[in-house]
């Protein structure tokens, strides 16, 4: 009689199941890892956007705050270094993008779009800046909101807005 190397067809499906229960565990949480980083990711842009801003205002105070994002970004051509007040190289070419070069233009970072708006008269006393999911319950599950005040709110359905709670 022969002996039989190799594992039977009732061990290997067991392998198999034991397998797919700890990916059914491990997926959720994985999930939410991601979106509580891309959460984190969002806010500490928020607060790069304030600090730009700050540094805005004092570096043209004719000009006040900066209306868009592109301002506040390198311009049009990659690389560029030289500050302007049409592009004053205070965010990087993601979070300032060329895209946003009106009030409320849309840039996007870590599954989240940001926009950041404000008066058109100068000089710019106020802005508003926004961060939301791209994918609601995918990318992230609250929305921000900062101004010239530099706090940030969030809210859990919708836009955050100057009257929704503080982050704590």
């Amino acid at each position: 009689m022969r002996k039989q190397k190799g594992f039977s067809l009732i061990e290997l499906l067991i392998v198999v199941a034991i397998i797919l229960i700890i990916a059914a565990i491990a997926i959720p949480n994985l999930l939410r890892s991601r979106i509580a980083a891309n959460e984190a990711s969002a806010v500490g842009s928020l607060r790069t956007i304030n600090t730009a801003e700050v540094t805005y205002a004092s570096t043209y105070p004719a000009a006040g705050f900066a209306n868009n994002l592109a301002t506040l970004g390198p311009g049009s051509t990659a690389g560029n270094t030289t500050a302007a007040s049409t592009n004053a190289v205070l965010l990087d070419s993601v979070l300032g993008c060329s895209a946003a070069t009106a009030s409320g233009a849309a840039c996007t970072k870590s599954g989240f779009s940001f926009t950041l708006s404000g008066p058109t008269t100068t000089p710019i006393s106020t802005y508003n800046s926004n961060a939301g999911p791209i994918t609601v319950n995918q990318t992230g599950t609250r929305f921000f909101y900062s101004d010239a005040s530099g706090v940030i709110r969030y809210n859990l359905t919708a836009a955050a807005a100057s009257t929704d709670a503080p982050l704590q």
